[in-house]
């Protein structure tokens, strides 16, 4: 079970949102579950962007398992 904190997550976030922000877009943290899946909603111009997939996965969830190892995944809610 993991026990990683909104707090946590949110401060890792901050990091991956720079380039996000470059381009329009951003990251909205909706919640962390018990296995340390962290759901996010893409929002601005990464909202239905063709490289969602590739921001979601080599941005956002890179820099939230580099600053947090308790992360399994992320994934986007619509």
């Amino acid at each position: 079970m993991s026990q990683i904190s909104k707090e946590a997550v949110e401060a890792a976030l901050d990091e991956a949102r720079e380039p996000l922000r470059q381009h329009g877009g951003n990251v909205e943290l909706l919640g962390v579950n018990d296995e340390g899946v962290v759901l996010v909603k893409l929002v601005g111009a990464c909202a239905g962007c063709a490289s969602a997939s590739v921001t979601l996965k080599e941005i956002i969830e890179k820099a939230l398992k580099e600053k947090l190892p308790g992360v399994t995944r992320v994934e986007a809610l619509m």
